[in-house]
């Protein structure tokens, strides 16, 4: 074994290096935020590398992906030779399982599809007319399924059977469930868990010393009922216990602020006589493409002496194969080594199953996650030891050179720290970083993302260069947030601007960025949390404001590949696709039902937007023909819509929907728009008054007293309609003023305390559109008065997950979606504010 430090130069340079920070204000944000959001960036760069803190405070438990799975990250400042936690929950076990589950092994229960009577449950219970299946059970698209269930609105019964020793039940055991939807848990006929209409994988529960009497030395029962109300299906469960050894005693650090701005996100914590301050930076500066796509981050810290002493201080920081496999069951392989200059530490999976993996609740299984010695020395090794190992002395243990853990309790520690000696303030930074080796198909070829420019540049040279640009990188994020919280702030106050900054990250991390043969540049999202599509249409369309304020190069990334799906010939329908694919495959639509009027709307809007913006037509003068076919069905079709598909489809499908009618018109406005600026004003002139047309028609079918209908024959009906906003910005006047004058005081009149609901089938709001409807305000105080409830909103949700776009407006709960690029439409009141200008 070869123990691995990267020589450093501490003592006057690194004080020096520290002062430099301080001067530029790396350890403090360009403004105090207060806003408590529900999921906190940490470490994010695209859908699979993207870490989570759903805690108000960082050390409350582990660091999660978007989906909920753990990523664990560990951090730890040593002081004078004792420990602080300040990032992440110490491992408190290691589980090995006494009654698998199917991730491990298809075990076979006693199972019954029909409803049952109290007392199924009991272990003396009679289950010999039960059939005998294989776990786990749920819907076919599902990992690790050996019996079907899935049908809407139904049951299933599950009873196994499970023999303890005496020497098992002395034993640090704990229960473990997956479910999808409402789960009910019982140990020899005691119910254990009862979860509510939820869906979680791995929830992890301890057997206390109460839930312990319930078992007893011999054969037990474990039962477990689910009910599936909608969508997918899912249950399996089963029993381990814990073999990892007592641990090092650890503090919790006292964490005394949090602050996220667009880039980075701050903590300050008192760790006895020292304060630290850390920093998570995300260096995905919108005009940048090489560092948006880089999928490396920064973890700056500084600590400051508050005694005015010196003190002995090491920070620890430490991850785990966890953080590259989907399942915890799959097999890992993890090492220790130097490449072109740099020394490292990396995990990935033994299969490395490259691009195999789809779909939408995932994370990735394929690549190599790396912690560099850049700054500090990292070893790979025992968990326990390491941890023992940094606790008496500081340092790391020799690493290993290679580890293969082909169960959870096998999983090793890849582990970093930085020795600072003693000091009385001083700083650093750590990198963190995962190569997923190929990142997207596209069109049946493979690429990877644009930062590694066709396998010219590696993950080291990546970490090179952001060690190199330390200084300037960090300079940069820091006034980009500024740039972030300034503009929120002069268009919409303080709310509003720390909501912008909140969001930032969370609509980044949501794509991957790469070019094609044809050097396209194509920016595409992941549907997270509601399908899994890659590149759908109407995620582009309602998350456009952020790049039409910043980017509008990112915003036409998103569009040609859809644009260049029709040019090919491969999609012929009259109006655009909605999908390319499941990410990470794009290699045509999958989406089962056309969106006519929501896709070509939104693709000619946006286009009409960018033409705007650019002062030219380059940019769709090669689809113009594809845009004049979209724009005859829009005229067709779009003054009152069929029973068609939109974006809001899960709110149900009405004929007759006033709301995609006006998607219609402004895109029939818009293209009207394209066609002026090319010098076709016969075009314009008739697309234009073909929109006014309808304009005027769709006033007199949708108005009902003093607002319009959400479907134009349905009474005593409303809804948002946000897609007006272009009429607005365009300065069109294709409504009447009296339009706006009537809906937008109906809105506030009808808003709850978490927001404005979608319409008035439900209590349920989109936020993103919020923000576009309240963008139609008159002046910021009446637009404020939209923003304030979806700030409480945030501010208050129980739901810990990354902002979920699709919310209860009274309970503040999430009713579905969550970490989706959509919410790039809060950006909408900025962009009003720019085509003002």
């Amino acid at each position: 074994m070869k123990k691995m430090i990267l020589p450093m130069l501490l003592g006057a340079a690194l004080l020096a290096g520290c002062q430099q920070q301080k001067a530029e204000n790396t350890f403090k944000p360009y403004v105090e935020t207060d806003l408590r959001l529900p999921s906190v960036p940490l470490v994010v760069n695209d859908p699979y590398f993207s870490i989570w803190s759903p805690y108000d405070k960082l050390t409350e438990g582990t660091t999660r992906h978007w989906t909920d799975k753990e990523m664990p990250l560990l951090g730890m400042l040593r002081v004078d030779g004792k420990l602080y936690r300040f990032l992440g929950a110490q491992q408190e076990y290691i589980l090995e399982s006494i009654a698998p589950m199917a991730d491990e092994e298809k075990w076979e229960g006693r199972v019954v599809r029909e409803a049952q009577k109290d007392g199924w449950q009991a272990e003396t219970f009679d289950d010999s007319q039960w059939h005998t299946e294989k776990a786990a059970w749920g819907s076919p698209n599902l990992n690790f399924i050996g019996s079907r269930w899935s049908r809407e609105n139904s049951d299933i019964y599950i009873r196994r059977t499970v023999d303890l020793t005496a020497d098992q039940l002395a034993e640090d055991l704990y229960l473990k469930y997956s479910h999808d939807d409402v789960f009910e848990l019982y140990v020899n006929g005691t119910q254990v868990a009862s979860t509510g209409e939820t869906w979680v994988d791995n929830v992890v529960l301890p057997v206390t010393d109460s839930l312990k009497t319930l078992f007893h030395e011999g054969r037990n029962t474990i039962a477990a009922h689910c009910h599936n109300t909608t969508g997918g299906a899912y249950a399996d469960f089963g029993l381990f216990r814990n073999v990892r050894p007592d641990e090092v005693t650890v503090e919790v650090a006292e964490q005394k602020s949090v602050d996220v701005l667009a880039t980075n996100t701050y903590y300050t914590f008192a760790c006895g006589p020292v304060d630290l301050d850390v920093v998570f930076t995300a260096p995905m500066l919108i005009d940048d493409y090489d560092l948006i796509s880089m999928p490396v981050n920064y973890i700056s810290y500084q600590v400051r002496a508050t005694d005015g002493q010196k003190h002995d201080v090491q920070v620890y920081l430490a991850g785990s194969p966890l953080l590259a496999v989907d399942q915890e069951s799959q097999p890992t392989i993890s090492t220790s080594g130097t490449q072109e200059g740099v020394t490292f530490v990396r995990t990935g999976t033994i299969d490395q199953p490259i691009l195999a993996r789809k779909g939408d609740g995932i994370c990735i299984d394929w690549g190599y996650f790396y912690l560099p010695a850049i700054n500090g020395e990292v070893a790979l090794g025992n968990t326990v030891e390491i941890e023992q190992t940094f606790a008496a002395s500081g340092t790391l243990p020799a690493t290993a050179q290679e580890m293969v853990a082909r169960r959870p309790a096998e999983m090793p520690t890849l582990a970093y720290v930085h020795n600072f000696g003693q000091v009385e303030t001083a700083c650093s930074y750590a990198l963190v970083g995962y190569d997923e080796v190929q990142d997207i198909e596209y069109m049946y070829k493979r690429y990877k993302g644009y930062w590694a420019h066709d396998g010219k540049v590696s993950i080291f040279q990546a970490f090179k260069k952001l060690e190199a640009e330390y200084q300037s990188i960090m300079a940069r994020c820091r006034q980009f947030d500024k740039q972030i919280y300034d503009d929120g702030m002069a268009a919409g106050g303080k709310q509003y601007a720390e909501i912008l900054s909140g969001s930032y990250r969370h609509v980044m991390a949501a794509h991957k960025l790469f070019q094609d043969d044809e050097g396209n540049l194509l920016w595409f999202s992941k549907e997270n949390n509601s399908n899994g599509c890659v590149n759908t249409v109407d995620l582009t369309y309602p998350e456009a404001p952020l790049f039409l304020v910043y980017n509008p190069e990112l915003q036409k990334a998103m569009m040609t590949s859809i644009f260049d799906y029709s040019l090919s010939g491969r999609w012929t329908k009259p109006f655009a696709a909605h999908d390319l694919g499941t990410y990470p495959i794009a290699n045509g639509q999958v989406y089962d039902g056309d969106m006519p009027l929501e896709e070509a709307g939104n693709m000619i809007t946006l286009a009409a937007m960018l033409c705007k913006l650019d002062g030219n037509t380059k940019y769709v003068d090669k689809y113009w023909d594809i845009l004049t076919t979209w724009a005859d069905y829009l005229v067709e079709n779009g003054q009152d819509p069929e029973n068609q598909l939109c974006t809001d489809d899960f709110a149900g499908h009405w004929a007759h929907n006033c709301n995609l009618s006006l998607k219609a018109i402004c895109g029939v406005a818009g293209y009207a728009e394209m066609a002026r600026m090319r010098g076709d004003a016969e075009t314009a002139d008739k697309y234009l008054a073909e929109a006014r047309k309808m304009a005027k028609t769709w006033e007199e079918m949708a108005l009902e007293d003093d607002h319009y209908r959400l479907a134009f024959d349905r009474e005593n009906t409303w809804s948002q309609k946000y897609n007006m906003i272009w009429d607005k910005l365009w300065n069109l006047g294709l409504f009447s003023d009296e339009v706006y004058a009537r809906e937008i005081p109906y809105y506030i009149k009808v808003q709850n305390k978490y927001g404005l609901p979608l319409d008035c089938r439900r209590d349920y709001t989109k936020s993103d559109w919020i923000m576009w409807t309240a963008a139609m305000a008159p002046d910021m105080e009446t637009f404020q008065q939209f923003v304030t409830p979806v700030y409480t909103y945030i501010n208050e949700t129980e739901s810990r997950v990354p902002i979920s776009d699709w919310s209860d407006t009274k309970t503040a709960k999430m009713v579905g979606f969550k970490a989706r690029s959509v919410i790039g439409g809060y950006w909408m009141r900025v962009l009003a504010e720019k085509v003002k200008k």
